[in-house]
C-alpha cells in the first residue's frame, strides 16, 4: 500500500506539504499542489483515517443513541438520519441503550475516544444530558424535551395537537366510552398526547378514561387486559403508539370485539405496519423523514459552530384508515 511518504517522494516534497494539500489547511504553492494531487490521482492513494482522525481530531462520525430498536420507530428514524448524514459526507454509528444510562454512558465514552463529532440523543435522562457536558460534545435531543436544560435544541412532533385529534376524531366516530392508553408520564411525548386529550374532555365535558402503557407491543398486551376489566363498555380506544395499537387489536380479537363495529382504535406514529396490517391502522402520523432530517442540519450546525434555534416542532397529521369510522 502506497504511504504519504511515497507520495510525497514521487511529487517531490515532504509529507507535511502533502498532507496541507489534502487537510487544506494551509496555502500550497500551486505547482506543488497540482503536483501532489496529480500524484495522488495517478496512485489512487487514501488516507489513513485513524491518522487523519487523530490530527484533525473529527472522524466525521455523528452518533445515534437511541433507547430500543425493536420499534418500528426508531428503526425508521434511523434511516432518515442516515440517509441525510451520508449527504453530508459523515458516518453514522448507531447505539442501541435499552434505557440503561451506564450503557448510554459508556458509548458516550467510547465515542469521545473515537473523536466522535456530535450526537444525536433519544432519552428521558436529564441526568444524561449534563453529565455529556464533560464530553465536550455537541448534542441534540430528538422526539424528547428536557425542560430543565434549554441550551439543548430539541426537535419534535406537536404531541399535544396529536392527542387533541385523536379524541376528537374517536368523538366524530360516535364513540361514547373512549379510554385513553397514555404514554410513559415520564416523557415529554407521553405528557403532551396525554394533556391534549384532557384539553378535548374538558372541552366537551367528558370525565377522562385512561390507563398507564409503555411504548412497547408486550405492555400493549398486558395493559389492553387491564383495559377490559376496567373499562367493559370501551367503544374507543387512543394507543400509546402503533405497536401498542397492534397489540390492543390482537387483544380485542381475542375477546371476540370486532374493530371498528365494537371498538374504533387509533395509534401513534403511523409507522410501515400501520398501512400493511388488516384492518388498516387509523393513527396520528409523525413526519419521520423531516424530522430525521433536521436533527442532522442541527447536529451539524452545532459541530461547525453555527447558530441554530433551541427548539423545532413539526406538524402531525391523522391518517383515518379502517379501524376507525366515521358516523
Amino acid at each position: 500500500m502506497i504511504s504519504i511518504r511515497d507520495v510525497a517522494k514521487l511529487a517531490g516534497v515532504s509529507p507535511a506539504t502533502v498532507s496541507r494539500v489534502m487537510n487544506d489547511t494551509a496555502n500550497v504553492n500551486e505547482e506543488k499542489k497540482q503536483r501532489v494531487l496529480q500524484v495522488i490521482e495517478e496512485t489512487g492513494f487514501k488516507p489513513n483515517e485513524a491518522a487523519r482522525s487523530l490530527y484533525k481530531k473529527s472522524a466525521r462520525i455523528i452518533s445515534l443513541i437511541v433507547p430500543n430498536i425493536d420499534n418500528p420507530f426508531f428503526n425508521e428514524m434511523v434511516k432518515a438520519i442516515e440517509d441525510e448524514v451520508y449527504k453530508h459526507d459523515y458516518r453514522l454509528t448507531l447505539c442501541n441503550s435499552n434505557n440503561d444510562i451506564e450503557k448510554e454512558l459508556h458509548n458516550i465514552e467510547l465515542l469521545t475516544r473515537m473523536n466522535a463529532d456530535g450526537i444525536i440523543l433519544l432519552t428521558s435522562r436529564e441526568e444524561l444530558v449534563q453529565k455529556i457536558d464533560k464530553f465536550n460534545l455537541p448534542v441534540v435531543m430528538l422526539d424528547r424535551e428536557l425542560s430543565s436544560i434549554p441550551d439543548v435544541t430539541c426537535i419534535e412532533s406537536d404531541h399535544f395537537e396529536g392527542g387533541r385529534l385523536s379524541m376528537e376524531h374517536l368523538l366524530a366516530c360516535g364513540c361514547k366510552s373512549i379510554v385513553n392508553m397514555r404514554g410513559p408520564q415520564k416523557l415529554s411525548s407521553g405528557r403532551k398526547r396525554f394533556e391534549g386529550y384532557l384539553s378535548v374532555c374538558q372541552k366537551h365535558q367528558i370525565v377522562p378514561q385512561f390507563i398507564d402503557c409503555k411504548y412497547h407491543y408486550e405492555d400493549g398486551l398486558k395493559q389492553a387486559e387491564t383495559l377490559l376489566q376496567k373499562y367493559p363498555d370501551v367503544d374507543g380506544i387512543i394507543a400509546a403508539n402503533d405497536m401498542v395499537a397492534l397489540s390492543v387489536y390482537k387483544v380485542l380479537t381475542k375477546h371476540g370485539k370486532k374493530v371498528p363495529e365494537d371498538v374504533q382504535l387509533i395509534g401513534f406514529d403511523n409507522i410501515r405496519f400501520s398501512s400493511i396490517m388488516t384492518p388498516a391502522l387509523t393513527t396520528i402520523e409523525q413526519p419521520i423523514k423531516e424530522i430525521g432530517r433536521q436533527a442532522v442540519l442541527s447536529i451539524i450546525d452545532c459541530i461547525e459552530n453555527r447558530p441554530t434555534k433551541q427548539h423545532y416542532t413539526f406538524d402531525v397529521k391523522l391518517i383515518s384508515r379502517q379501524t376507525t369510522q366515521l358516523l
